[in-house]
């Protein structure tokens, strides 16, 4: 597969799709529908906002961690998700699990 081809499998059910590229093995991942997203600086609501996602955006899950609880349209969850320049709640972006999906942060 070539660098800059990108696999979109599709879910069934809901037409959402994670879109994958070949060259890191990062998946995207939409945001709940609705949702403007705070992007913060650490994994965690006590960290400071450094941008905020557009509703309909799609994030690159690049590895998970743990940190502060929080409530969303996908439950409650403590893990927070680097999306490369920040980081988002898990709660708010549909991953289609509860647990990790990607490595653990380091």
């Amino acid at each position: 597969m070539a660098v800059d081809q990108v696999d979109r499998p599709e879910e069934t059910g809901g037409g959402t799709e994670a879109v994958t590229t070949a060259a890191a093995a990062v998946t995207y991942y939409p945001v709940a529908p609705g949702v403007r997203l705070n992007v913060r600086s650490g994994p965690g609501t006590g960290y400071g906002i450094v941008r905020v996602l557009a509703e309909g955006a799609r994030v690159p899950v690049r590895c998970q961690t743990p940190g502060t609880t929080v409530t969303g349209p996908y439950g409650t969850s403590a893990l927070w998700d680097d999306i490369g320049n920040g980081y988002v709640s898990d709660a708010y972006v549909r991953t289609g699990s509860d647990g990790y999906v990607a490595p653990r942060c380091s």
